[in-house]
């Protein structure tokens, strides 16, 4: 565990280091309709307005295992005044080998996350967050589960956004024959926009099972496209995932991240 606790450090770094990096560099050149508030927004996971996502997790190679697994995010967010509620419902289909796929519902994830008073282009926050038991086919964790959620993203620079969001989760009912669940993750933010609405970025989750004292840590490499028709900007993009420090079975070893997001 204490590989996975220096990567967690040295990702803090990186995202300080590309703040310094990032601040006094001029704009891409933006493409028509497109300026660089709605560009940096697109990508903002703490945005002040209405979206829908579609994401997709394709985990192609699993450590120890033949297993290949696809995972469809549905996700909406809703603002309601100093507080992002998100909801997020996957669809899980699972494909061992030698064996017909499953496929069913996993576990609701909803969290409220309140903005706290931060410096001019930077956003915090923190909020509770639930998870409910919707998953079929044992697809889901079978527990109903409370935490916290917490956000950063750091927005001054027109090139340079970073970022991460916190999640913790531990159950507190649900099915008693399943285990228990004690779940950190944390999503790093890295994005570089390029010009034309065409940015590069890395996203990956690292998440700590403290139950098991498991853990994987993705890095990300991928590429999108803003676009802007009328009021609504969809944000489209692709990133492949490989795992660079990972312990415990049935962890993910390569997956690709793909999602289309609309903004309104």
């Amino acid at each position: 565990m204490r590989h996975a606790l220096f990567a967690a450090v040295l990702g803090s770094v990186l995202i300080l280091s590309s703040i310094a990096i990032a601040q006094g560099t001029p704009p891409p050149h933006p493409e028509a309709g497109l300026d660089a508030e709605t560009l940096k927004k697109a990508n903002d996971p703490m945005a002040d307005t209405k979206a829908f996502n579609l994401q997709n997790y394709f985990v192609s190679s699993v450590y120890g295992s033949e297993v290949k697994a696809n995972q469809l995010l549905l996700r909406y967010a809703q603002p309601a005044g100093r507080f992002l509620v998100r909801a997020t419902l996957p669809l899980v289909t699972s494909a061992p080998p030698a064996a017909p796929p499953v496929s069913g519902f996993g576990d609701l994830n909803v969290f409220a996350i309140y903005t706290l008073p931060a410096s001019p282009g930077n956003k915090l926050g923190i909020g509770p967050l639930l998870v409910v038991p919707t998953g079929s086919h044992d697809l889901g964790q079978g527990k109903v589960q409370v935490g916290a959620a917490a956000l950063a993203f750091f927005a001054k620079s027109h090139v340079v956004q970073v970022g991460s969001l916190l999640q913790y989760q531990a159950s507190v009912g649900g099915d008693e024959d399943r285990p228990d669940v004690s779940l950190l993750t944390a999503q790093m933010f890295y994005i570089w926009q390029a010009g034309a609405g065409v940015y590069l970025r890395s996203t990956g989750v690292w998440s700590f099972d403290l139950e098991n004292d498991a853990y994987n840590i993705p890095i990300g490499l991928g590429f999108g496209k803003v676009i802007k028709a009328g009021s609504i900007v969809y944000n489209i993009f692709a990133e492949p995932q490989f795992s660079v420090l990972a312990e415990g079975a049935g962890q993910a070893r390569f997956q690709t991240y793909a999602g289309f997001n609309a903004q309104f």
